[in-house]
C-alpha cells in the first residue's frame, strides 16, 4: 500500500511540473538553421556546413544540431557544431536534412527540417565497373600493399579505360600498375605500397574508379572498405611437427604482423594418408599436441587470421605441407615389389602346375599308336598308283634300280 502511494505522489508532481513547464515552452519559437550545403570535400566525403538561425533566440538556451542522412545510407547523431563530415559512397547521390534543438529548463523543442541533396554523377547506365574486391598485406617492409580486381561494366564499350584511386584518411593516390583484358579494358590494379598505416583499426579505405570512352559517359563507381576486414593475413612462420612418443606435437611463430601473437586464431589441417580422413581444428595459440596413430603418415597444415584485435580479415594461405609418420613412398614401392614377387611366384607354381599334370596325363592315358600299313591295297586309285611307281613315260626315263623296286613291289603284292 506504501509503495502504491510513493508512484501516485511521483505521477503526481510529475504532472504539476509539466503543466507548470509548458507555458514557458510555448513562449520559445526554435527555428531552422539556414544556408544548409553539402559540399564534396575528398573521394568520398562530404561537407555539411549550415548556421544558426539568425532570428533563433539565445539566452538561457542549449542549442544543438540533429543531423539525419538520409541515401545512401540512413544514420542519425546531433552535434553542437555548425558543420559536419560524412564518409559516403556517392555514385548514387547523396542526401540529408537537419533541424535546431533547443534545450529550456529539462524539455527538448526541435525545428522543421531542412534538407539539402547531391546529385548523382553523369554517366550511362550499366557502364559502371562491378564486382569490385580489394585485398591489402602486411610488407617485410612494414609497410602495407594493396590489389583490387573489377569486371566491366556490361553496357560498356570496349575502349572504356577504367582509372582506380583510392583514399586512405587525408591521402590519395592513383593506381599506375593495370592489368588488361582481351579488350585492353583495366581489371586489375596494383599497390605494392601505400599510405595505409598497418596497426590502425577500423579505418576506412575508399576505391573509386571512374572511367572514359569516346561513345559513351562511364559512370564512376565507389566503395568502402574496412582495412582490417580486407586484410590477407600471413602465412604462419617457422611451423615445425615432430612426434613425442603417440603424440603430434606442432609449433609455429605468428605471421608477420604489426599485432600481437594474442590477436592470431589458426586452423590446423591435418590428413591421415593411409585412412584419406581430413580434420580441421581452430586453435588460439602456438602450438597443438594430438594424439595420433603412429603407424599411419599424416600431412599437416596451418593458417592464420585476426582474433579478438580487429575484425577479421581474409584467412592467410595454407602453410607449405609438412609430414610425419611412416613414409608413405616407400611403403607404396615395398607394395608394388611385394606384389611383383607374389605374381611371378604364383606364375612359376602355375606353370610347374600345368607341366606336371600334362605329364601325369600322358602317363595315366598314353597315346595310342597308330599301326603301319604293311599290306597294299591290289587295287589302288590313279593318286596312290601315282605315288607307287610314276607313269609310264616318266619309266622309261628313270633308272634301272627303279624299275627293280617297282618290279618288285608287283611281286610282293600278287
Amino acid at each position: 500500500m506504501t509503495s502504491m502511494m510513493r508512484v501516485c505522489l511521483i505521477l503526481l508532481w510529475t504532472m504539476i511540473v509539466v503543466q507548470l513547464r509548458v507555458p514557458q515552452g510555448k513562449a520559445v519559437q526554435v527555428f531552422p538553421p539556414v544556408n544548409f550545403t553539402l559540399t564534396v570535400s575528398a573521394l568520398a566525403r562530404v561537407l555539411l556546413r549550415w548556421k544558426p538561425n539568425p532570428n533563433q533566440e539565445q539566452k538561457n538556451y542549449t542549442i544543438r544540431y540533429d543531423v539525419k542522412i538520409l541515401a545512401p545510407v540512413s544514420e542519425e547523431y546531433d552535434t553542437k557544431k555548425t558543420h559536419s563530415f560524412q564518409t559516403a559512397v556517392l555514385h548514387n547521390g547523396f542526401s540529408a536534412h537537419i533541424r535546431t534543438l533547443l534545450f529550456h529548463n529539462g524539455l527538448q523543442m526541435t525545428s522543421d527540417w531542412v534538407t539539402a541533396e547531391l546529385q548523382p554523377p553523369p554517366g550511362a547506365a550499366n557502364t559502371a565497373v562491378t564486382n569490385l574486391s580489394c585485398a591489402t598485406q602486411f610488407t617485410i617492409f612494414s609497410t602495407v600493399s594493396l590489389h583490387c580486381t573489377w569486371l566491366p561494366g556490361k553496357g560498356a564499350p570496349e575502349d572504356t579505360k577504367y582509372f582506380l584511386f583510392y583514399r586512405y584518411e587525408t591521402c590519395t593516390e592513383e593506381c599506375q600498375d593495370y592489368i588488361k583484358d582481351k579488350w585492353n579494358r583495366n581489371i586489375e590494379c596494383r599497390f605494392s605500397v601505400t599510405h595505409i598505416i598497418p596497426d590502425e583499426i577500423d579505418k576506412l579505405i575508399v576505391i573509386h574508379i571512374n572511367g572514359s570512352s569516346k561513345y559513351a559517359a562511364i559512370r564512376p563507381f565507389q566503395q568502402l572498405f574496412n582495412q582490417n576486414a580486407i586484410e590477407k593475413v600471413n602465412v604462419p612462420r617457422n611451423v615445425s611437427v615432430f612426434l613425442e612418443q603417440n603424440d603430434l606435437l606442432a609449433t609455429w611463430e605468428k605471421p608477420i604482423s604489426p599485432f600481437s601473437k594474442e590477436c592470431f586464431e589458426y586452423e590446423f589441417y591435418l590428413i591421415n594418408l593411409k585412412t584419406g580422413n581430413e580434420q580441421i581444428w581452430n586453435i588460439y595459440s602456438n602450438e597443438f599436441r594430438l594424439r595420433i596413430d603412429v603407424t599411419c603418415k599424416y600431412s599437416i597444415q596451418i593458417r592464420a587470421n585476426h582474433h579478438i584485435c580487429c575484425r577479421r580479415g581474409f584467412w592467410s594461405d595454407w602453410s607449405e605441407i609438412l609430414y610425419v609418420g611412416e613414409n608413405k613412398q616407400e611403403n607404396f614401392i615395398a607394395w608394388i615389389l611385394a606384389v611383383l614377387c607374389v605374381s611371378m611366384c604364383a606364375t612359376i607354381v602355375l606353370v610347374g602346375i600345368i607341366c606336371k599334370m600334362k605329364f601325369v596325363w600322358r602317363k595315366l592315358f598314353p597315346p595310342i599308336p597308330t599301326p603301319s600299313n604293311k599290306f597294299r591295297d591290289p587295287f589302288p586309285n590313279e593318286y596312290e598308283r601315282a605315288r607307287t611307281c610314276t607313269s609310264e613315260t616318266e619309266t622309261e626315263l628313270v633308272s634301272f634300280d627303279e624299275d627293280l623296286s617297282c618290279s618288285a613291289l608287283d611281286d610282293f603284292v600278287f
